[in-house]
């Protein structure tokens, strides 16, 4: 049986990835308000109260013993404030964020496969907050036993790429929902 994964604070030059709590619903309401933050994804944003069961449904933890979610918030420093969000689904195979259904990209030989996602409220765009906490994200699944990590992303998301990219992944010509998969390894090196 392998150990259970945990989100634990993140700090990155900038950034403090905080461990999501229902309690955050209220101010990342604000934060996830524009609709255009679902142009590439579908939907519209939550109501508070949506956000908040919502919430209480990803902070109760998978359902799944097998996999674990891994969700945070992302609080800029200065000011401090919260500006987005990130997460991690952990397991033999990545299933999807909890809120994006179940997807199946393959078991990992080596390791425990994370697919991971970012959303970065509207006025914060542009200024490197989402490629520091995935890069941030991706090194700390690294030092876990994650292999492998996998994103989702809508073909026309040049921002998105962007992040992806920076975050050591590629794109791999594979499809999900019409979106393509993205991929890349990580996890201790063998000593050379």
């Amino acid at each position: 049986m392998r150990e259970e994964l945990v989100a634990r604070v993140i700090s990155t030059p900038r950034l403090d990835l905080l461990p999501l709590r229902v309690e955050h619903a209220e101010e990342m309401a604000g934060v996830l308000a524009d609709p255009a933050l679902h142009s590439f994804i579908g939907g519209e944003p939550d109501t508070l109260a949506g956000l908040r069961s919502r919430y209480r449904r990803m902070t109760a933890g998978s359902p799944d013993p097998a996999v674990s979610w891994l969700n945070w918030v992302i609080r800029l420093r200065e000011p401090s404030c919260l500006t987005g969000t990130v997460q991690a689904t952990v397991g033999p195979s990545a299933v999807g964020p909890p809120t994006a259904g179940t997807s199946t990209v393959g078991p990992s030989d080596r390791g425990l496969v994370a697919e991971i996602a970012w959303v970065v409220g509207t006025p914060w765009q542009g200024r490197g907050i989402a490629t520091e906490a995935a890069r941030g994200l991706v090194t700390r699944l690294g030092e876990q036993s994650v292999h492998t990590v996998v994103a989702h992303i809508h073909p026309d998301h040049r921002a998105s790429a962007a992040v992806a990219t920076a975050a050591g992944l590629a794109p791999t010509g594979a499809w999900h929902d019409g979106e393509i998969r993205w991929q890349g390894s990580i996890g201790p090196r063998p000593a050379v």
